[in-house]
């Protein structure tokens, strides 16, 4: 009785886990294995063309390292900023903490279209910043700060940053401040608190927004697609071109799949180095 009353209490999460996550996956995996077609979304049969496809062809086959680059370098860049700005929070007092969580919530209302075009604009040829140092008399031409990694990364580090903040400021919140005030009456510097206690401490929170700014990362069409302006080549960008553009759906199944399988191994590789890091 007591496991049918179990089972009865899970079937409707379990359900939903199916229909929208599960299903989804296999739909795509048995997809990528059809063989492809002209004029039609696929053939009849089975065929591995798809992955061979992918990795056969130099064009396709790069763009796959060069999104983990990008996802990797974007989580970097999210992780240094976001660390002080969590601190910081996470010691105010209750008057500021309220607010100073506001400003970091605050971009989330802000669509990502939006948020990726204002990018455009200030670093484009004849943008803001462009603009300025060229009236100022510091630049002769304008300087290449779009359609290309710097600009890409620049613009994902501004989109995914609360999603960093928001794990690390969890893990430092729920930090005895007891442990730090027993370090100082022992003779720590501040830096030895940090490197010894406080970073060990959020790892949790450090391995949370990590992941999960990679995953974003790696994932993300629209911030590449304006500010790169196709230029800057990533799997995802080529998957919706395969799938919407070109209309190979195994082709763009294949290439989804090879992404996502290649996204779990660095999460676990990352995982795994961190908790035998810190553990």
């Amino acid at each position: 009785m007591k496991r049918l009353r179990a089972s009865l209490l899970i079937a409707p999460s379990a359900a939903l886990i199916f229909l929208f996550i599960v299903l989804p996956y296999i739909t795509v995996l048995v997809m990528s294995f059809r063989a492809p077609a002209e004029g039609q979304p696929y053939g009849e049969g089975f065929s591995l063309e798809g992955y061979t496809h992918f990795f056969n062809e130099s064009y396709y086959a790069m763009s796959l390292p060069q999104t983990m680059f990008l996802g990797l370098l974007t989580t970097l860049v999210c992780l240094v900023l976001a660390y002080p700005v969590a601190l910081h929070i996470a010691f105010a007092s209750k008057r500021w903490r309220g607010f100073l969580y506001g400003i970091v919530l605050s971009p989330l209302l802000v669509g990502i279209v939006v948020r990726s075009y204002g990018w455009t604009i200030l670093l484009g040829n004849s943008g803001v910043i462009n603009s300025t140092l060229r009236n100022m008399g510091l630049i002769q031409k304008p300087l290449p700060l779009m359609y290309n990694d710097f600009g890409v990364v620049l613009a994902l580090a501004h989109v995914f940053l609360p999603f960093m903040v928001l794990p690390l400021l969890s893990a430092l919140q729920a930090m005895d401040p007891a442990i730090t005030q027993a370090a100082r009456s022992l003779g720590a510097s501040r830096f030895t608190i940090f490197r010894r206690v406080t970073f060990p401490v959020s790892m949790p929170g450090v391995q949370s927004g990590c992941i999960l700014v990679f995953v974003l990362a790696i994932s993300s069409y629209v911030t590449p697609a304006l500010v790169g302006g196709m230029r800057v080549k990533t799997t995802t960008l080529l998957v919706v071109d395969a799938l919407i553009d070109q209309f190979q759906w195994p082709f763009g199944s294949a290439m989804a799949l090879i992404l996502a399988v290649s996204a779990g191994i660095v999460v676990l590789i990352f995982a795994r180095l961190t908790r035998m890091k810190w553990t």
